[in-house]
């Protein structure tokens, strides 16, 4: 409105309706009179008019409502309550309060050479104190009615000069000499016809040798050239317009003026005149210079640093980038500002993940920080810690956001590689050295262990076999824990421990009365391990009768307590241990097929210490740490002798045998130096006997030999007299249950075409 040459009265009614619809206020203009006492209301458009007219007009002083001490004092003047300030006259306050106005804030209009032109006044019907905000909408609104009042002068000004041309060329030139400006005429063709008086004692040109074209040797000749082609422009389009030019002043000085034109027509529309003025902003741009200097010189500085930096705007859209930036990504400065700038330097994944808290951050104008992979000119990315600190006018608004980047490929790399290493040393750890107390590395136990993670989340029966004191009780702890049972009883009963006469009731409980001294009922260890685990060590001495009601469990999932005739079910996990060959223990008839193949569903076999040798560091350091702390005690180093001697040893107990000795030791030792006495380990011990695995193995052996043997001789027949049974002294029923155990395929020894009754037997 104001470019268009609106009236002044219509740009600033509309000026105070856009700011009563912002502040949700009620807004008003004065002017000041001829004489400078008094303001004068000329827009509003919510004040009532009974309102305006009573203040019509308003003094100006000190204590004289906002607007009058505004006025007066050349600041802006902000009253919270008229009620009770001191600044709102007594005989002015009822009418400003009957009016529903009780708060006011003013905004002088002052000129750059301190004239004040009016105020700018927003209200409010309750008591309230401005914002920051609120202080700069109301600066902002002075500031567009300033420039509005002081183009409506300029205007009247021209007006009033033109109309004195119809009167007199005299007169016109008279009157153009005494505007407080560079003022200046030229024809409907572009060339000057006259320049003010003001304009000549500026530039020290006499009207002769600025006549014409002759005007341009006063501004500078590398400004004449933009000039001279915008000029053009506005003779060709016969409208207003703007050049801004360096012009000389009389003593050799360029200083930077705002030149404005605008076009004088006649009635019937033909321009017959052009008229301007030229402003002195000389201040105005060498401020602007120096902010783009100091732009420029932040920039520099910037890019000395070997830092990505990239400035955003408020809203976090880029704006330039620093060289280091620019280096590394591959971009130009012009890629900055291009669109999709971010989704070319920043991984997409990151971009996602961080969009909502990047928006809510720069909402919150804090300084905030994010790790994301940013794109290397060679197209790879690399993690980068990148650190946003706003950058904030007096008013404490956020105007620049600075982003500052740090690569911390490497750091994110080796945490990574940190984490991955520790979660395999943790998963090697529960897999190969620490399954509950069992300690080692060597692979004969790894082979255990891999066994163990494998049966363990399963229900299969597991049957333990081993040398005493090889930790079998620890593998069926592992196993449990591991299992989805984990959170349930692990009940353990040793069958060799346990007399013959009570095992029955230990595992399967009795009712009251069953037996003398039955006083009540009384659950077994199946009952108590019921959801859970229950391992049976030394299975292998289990009576017969025993084995029966344990195969029915196994069988059938439920068991009967002594002297009780209903079946319980039960849901147990059975775990089984045994140091004894069992396959020796059938063949004897002393435990039973059956209940062994229910047992043996997934054997798994203990090394012993032997077999084990590379793990006895291991064992050592783990005891000796066990054991001191228990004792007290605190050993730095282990004697080397001892050491060997460790590792030399037979170990006929196994684990529980280095454990002891290491516990006698801890507590015999003395000083910080861990040994043992060498006679300890070379006391004359019996033998370690072969293990009864390997004495089975032979006997089977030996057995599977004689049996293929006689059938061999009989051509695959089993009973009869001629029969293999007959020669190995055995009833037919005897071998043909061996055959089967073995595994003995008959039909290979029988002789096609042979003289047969009832086939192999």
């Amino acid at each position: 409105m104001i470019a268009n040459g609106a009236n002044l009265s219509d740009v600033m009614n509309d000026l105070c309706a856009a700011i009563d619809v912002h502040a949700s206020a009620s807004s008003f203009v004065c002017l000041m009179d001829r004489d400078g006492n008094q303001l004068l209301p000329i827009a509003g458009p919510r004040v009532p008019s009974a309102f305006a007219s009573a203040i019509t007009p308003w003094p100006i002083g000190p204590n004289r409502g906002s607007c009058g001490t505004a006025a007066f004092t050349k600041k802006r003047v902000v009253i919270r309550d008229i009620s009770d300030d001191p600044r709102w006259p007594e005989d002015a306050r009822a009418v400003a309060m009957n009016h529903g106005v009780r708060a006011a804030w003013s905004e002088p209009l002052i000129t750059g050479d301190g004239e004040v032109l009016g105020t700018f006044c927003i209200s409010y019907g309750q008591p309230r104190t401005p914002s920051p905000e609120n202080l700069g909408l109301i600066e902002a609104a002075g500031h567009i009615a300033r420039i509005a009042i002081e183009r409506q002068r300029s205007q009247e000004a021209l007006r009033g000069a033109l109309g004195e041309i119809q009167k007199s060329e005299a007169k016109l030139r008279q009157v153009i000499d005494t505007i407080p400006t560079l003022a200046w005429c030229n024809l409907p063709d572009g060339p000057n016809e006259f320049l003010n008086k003001r304009w000549h004692e500026y530039t020290g040109l006499s009207p002769e040798e600025s006549h014409g074209w002759g005007w341009k040797t006063a501004f500078h000749p590398e400004d004449l050239s933009a000039l001279m082609e915008r000029w053009q422009e506005l003779l060709v389009t016969g409208e207003p317009g703007e050049i801004e030019a360096r012009l000389r002043r009389n003593d050799g000085v360029f200083r930077w003026f705002l030149i404005r034109v605008e076009p004088f027509r006649d009635e019937t529309g033909k321009l017959i005149r052009w008229y301007g003025t030229s402003t002195d902003i000389d201040v105005l741009k060498k401020t602007e210079e120096k902010l783009r200097e100091d732009e420029r010189e932040l920039r520099r500085i910037t890019d000395a640093i070997p830092q990505t930096i990239v400035v955003l705007d408020p809203s976090g859209a880029p704006l330039h980038a620093n060289k280091a930036t620019l280096d590394y990504t591959g971009l130009t400065i012009e890629d900055v500002s291009a669109p999709r700038f971010r989704e070319r330097i920043f991984h997409p994944d990151d971009l996602e993940r961080l969009r909502d808290d990047r928006k809510a951050a720069l909402a919150r104008g804090i300084p905030f920080e994010a790790e994301m992979r940013t794109r290397r000119n060679d197209g790879q990315y690399r993690w980068f810690l990148v650190r946003y600190n706003p950058f904030c006018n007096e008013q404490g608004t956020v105007i620049r956001w600075y982003a500052t980047g740090t690569d911390i490929d490497d750091r994110v790399r080796a945490e990574e590689r940190t984490r991955n290493e520790n979660l395999a040393l943790r998963e090697q750890i529960d897999r190969e050295s620490m399954f509950e107390d069992i300690v080692g590395s060597s692979e004969a136990l790894r082979k255990v262990l891999r066994q163990v993670a494998k049966v363990a989340p399963s229900d299969s029966t597991v049957l333990i076999l081993g040398e005493t004191g090889t930790g079998k009780e620890l593998i069926a702890r592992a196993i449990h824990k591991r299992s989805h049972r984990a959170e349930r009883a692990f009940i353990a009963a040793n069958c060799a421990a346990i007399p013959t006469s009570l095992i029955a009731s230990e595992l399967f409980g009795y009712e009251k009365g069953a037996f003398t001294g039955a006083t009540q009922r009384r659950l077994g260890r199946f009952e108590s391990a019921n959801g859970g685990t229950i391992f049976l060590d030394e299975i292998g001495d289990l009576p017969p009768e025993v084995q029966i009601a344990l195969l029915r469990v196994l069988q059938e999932r439920e068991i009967e307590r002594i002297g009780g005739n209903k079946a319980i079910p039960v849901d147990v996990r059975v775990l089984a241990a045994t140091h004894r060959n069992l396959n020796a223990l059938v063949a004897e008839g002393t435990f039973r097929e059956d209940l062994l193949y229910r047992l043996n569903v997934v054997p798994i076999e203990m090394p012993s210490l032997r077999e084990r040798a590379p793990d006895i560091p291991l064992l050592v350091e783990y005891f000796i740490d066990r054991f001191s702390r228990k004792a007290g005690k605190r050993f730095r180093s282990i004697d080397k002798k001892s050491l060997k001697l460790f590792q030399a040893y037979g170990w006929p107990g196994n684990v529980r045998e280095l454990q002891n000795v290491i516990e006698r030791a801890v507590v015999l030792c003395e000083g910080e130096t861990f040994s043992v006495d060498e006679a300890w380990l070379k006391r004359e011990l019996p033998a370690p006997a072969r293990r009864p695995a390997t004495l089975n193995g032979v006997l089977v052996r030996q057995e599977k030999e004689m049996i293929e043997a006689a059938l061999t001789e009989s051509h695959g027949r089993i009973s009869g007299p001629t029969g293999a049974a007959t020669k190995l002294g055995l009833p037919a029923k005897t071998l043909d249950s061996k055959i089967k155990r073995l595994r003995i395929n008959v039909y290979r020894f029988k002789v096609p075409n042979a003289d047969s009754i009832d086939g192999p037997r």
